[in-house]
């Protein structure tokens, strides 16, 4: 499949998994907790099952070579050369809220790199699309670049996390604390629709933990086909998931790096 026959298909996936999630989006539906033995609450939706069904079903039927890692459903053949990861609704909170800062993340690894990326926002009508060199919006406004911000000062940087209270008590939320002293400002809440806002030169700097690879693999092209860097806090990979740093400016990583990893 060539390059702009793979992004049909991207664009494909968003269509459909689009028309699955929306019925639901400001809708009754069911509503399930994913937690287990205590621990804090995680919700799954009809349309979180409903989208990655579609996504999987198509995916399968043109790729069924390919692996697939998705959030409700597991993985398939995570040892292929091709591996899709998906999180159908990327926000489920906000999503049950009615909030428009969830989306859908489609990622495709190639010996386990991210090499696509796709966030979709059905509600808003807006896609965000990456391939670790370019990156790109569509949207009602229509279709535009994607370039980062520059910002090399922790003191001008805007910084976003889902939520504080992802950071383990001790160490790692003293590191956060330190970190998000030294910023601008700092919002919360927005999950994948940060990350992407990162890319649109709008926010500096996103720092979050305790991710899974279908939180973090479908952003990780969009932002640095922006010009922006993503990792782990020690700098390696991000594309397991974990503790992540994404920044527009690479200055401000190395910044940011040095405060998360003392």
């Amino acid at each position: 499949m060539s390059v702009v026959e793979l992004g049909r298909f991207l664009d494909d996936l968003a269509d459909a998994s689009g028309k699955a999630i929306l019925p639901f989006f400001r809708a009754q539906f069911g509503l399930d907790d994913k937690a287990r033995g205590g621990a804090p609450f995680d919700p799954v939706t009809e349309a979180d099952r409903a989208a990655e069904v579609v996504l999987r079903k198509m995916i399968g039927q043109t790729f069924p070579g390919h692996g697939i890692l998705g959030e409700e459903f597991g993985s398939e053949r995570t040892d292929a050369e091709c591996v899709w990861v998906l999180d159908p609704i990327d926000g489920t909170r906000a999503f049950i809220g009615g909030l428009p800062t969830w989306g859908t993340l489609i990622g495709l690894t190639r010996n386990g790199v991210p090499v696509r990326g796709l966030m979709h926002q059905p509600y808003l009508g807006e896609r965000f699309t990456g391939d670790g060199k370019n990156a790109r919006l569509r949207g009602p406004a229509g279709e535009r670049t994607l370039l980062t911000r520059r910002c090399a000062d922790l003191g001008q940087a805007i910084l976003a996390t889902t939520d504080p209270r992802l950071f383990a008590a001790g160490e790692e939320a003293e590191r956060f604390r330190t970190l998000e002293g030294q910023v601008r400002m700092s919002r919360y809440g927005a999950d994948c629709y940060a990350y992407c806002m990162l890319a649109a030169g709008q926010i500096d700097l996103v720092v979050e933990a305790g991710l899974k690879p279908y939180d973090i693999v479908a952003l990780i092209p969009i932002i640095e086909g922006a010009g922006g860097r993503v990792t782990a806090w020690d700098g390696g990979s991000a594309a397991g998931g974990g503790r992540v740093v994404a920044a527009g400016d690479p200055r401000l990583h190395a910044a940011a790096l040095k405060v998360l990893n003392p």
